[in-house]
């Protein structure tokens, strides 16, 4: 007699019985035909990801920029230490115009355009990404008709945040307020301007470490050290980036600002411009009004029916005054608005 290792009856087609090594077999090419397909589907949901990435959110609108000479050195110079490989951090005081500079430059560049905005509160997490949710899944077993076999499968989402994206991807990373944001949660960026290798530590399977996209570009913003909730960054993470000194606009660039976000005369915005210049000569630091103040002012001055400068002067105590510490301080700030306003 013959031993047969399999039954020979079949159900519907399909063998009633079968070996273990028969069994393993069908389970390694149903494993390898499962991986084909889950793969296609990772390729085309990351193709249609990165589309609607991009058609979303990516894409920066910088309304009202103004393109001089002075303007321009600067872009130009930004643009060519991108173009030596080197991330760019923009230095300067409170509303020079260093995020509308590093926008505009980085949309120039051609490639989509991620933001991160930094504050104390912000982590290596809201940087990279993170785990979003836990689906659980549940497989019952029930080949064999008095065979019950279970399992519970935990399935996590990751999902990317911009620097994660923009390492991906290659795209242009604007980090702005930089310097708001505390060192440890920065340290993230060191290996990815060094070895240009991301390192996703909280994510636990083969695409912990990320291989930077050639096309990517990181441009910072930061207020000088002086000013309050500014800490300093790392010396390891300053060497491995250019700094670049901006200072408020000269005069006949500051004016053509005015003039293209209020649409007031230039007569107007050149007595908003000089008034403002005069104040940042006479404040501290901290306290000077930026081209942001000049710009609010004149959008004030466009709002009101009757341009009388006794409404004018409230306008610009209005604007510079939410820098104020005390009476006293309010009061010297008045004064020094009326003595602009008259020479």
């Amino acid at each position: 007699m013959v031993y047969t290792p399999t039954h020979p009856r079949k159900v519907r087609g399909l063998l009633v019985h079968q070996t273990q090594i028969e069994k393993n077999e069908e389970k390694a090419t149903e494993g390898e035909k499962r991986k084909q397909v889950e793969s296609v589907i990772h390729q085309k949901e990351s193709a249609i990801r990165q589309e609607d990435i991009e058609a979303s959110y990516l894409v920066p609108k910088v309304d009202h920029f103004v393109d001089t000479p002075e303007v321009r050195e600067l872009e130009d110079r930004i643009k060519l230490w991108i173009k030596a490989g080197y991330p760019v951090h923009v230095i300067g005081p409170t509303g020079c115009g260093k995020t509308t500079l590093a926008m505009n430059t980085a949309v120039e560049l051609g490639r989509p355009v991620v933001w991160i905005n930094g504050d104390e509160s912000i982590s290596t997490t809201d940087l990279i990404g993170g785990y979003s949710q836990l689906e659980k899944e549940s497989l019952r077993d029930r080949y064999v008709h008095n065979v019950f076999k279970g399992k519970d499968i935990l399935k996590v989402e990751w999902i990317d945040n911009p620097l994660t994206l923009a390492c991906k991807y290659g795209y242009t990373l604007v980090y702005n307020e930089f310097s708001r944001t505390m060192p440890v949660a920065n340290n993230i960026l060191l290996s990815v301007f060094e070895e240009g290798i991301l390192e996703l530590p909280t994510k636990f399977s083969q695409e912990r470490y990320i291989k930077v996209h050639p096309d990517f570009n990181a441009i910072l913003t930061s207020n000088s050290v002086e000013y309050a909730g500014v800490h300093r960054p790392q010396d390891a993470l300053l060497d491995r980036m250019v700094g670049l000194y901006m200072d408020y606009y000269s005069f006949d660039t500051e004016v053509k600002i005015v003039i293209a976000h209020t649409g007031l005369k230039r007569h107007d915005a050149e007595q908003i411009v000089k008034v403002v210049k005069a104040l940042r000569e006479k404040l501290s630091d901290v306290q000077r009004p930026g081209t942001r103040a000049s710009v609010m002012i004149g959008r004030g001055l466009k709002a009101l029916d009757s341009q009388k400068p006794a409404s004018l002067e409230k306008l610009f105590i209005d604007v510079i005054a939410t820098k104020t510490s005390s009476p006293a301080d309010f009061l010297e700030k008045q004064n020094l608005v009326r003595d602009a306003l008259i020479a």
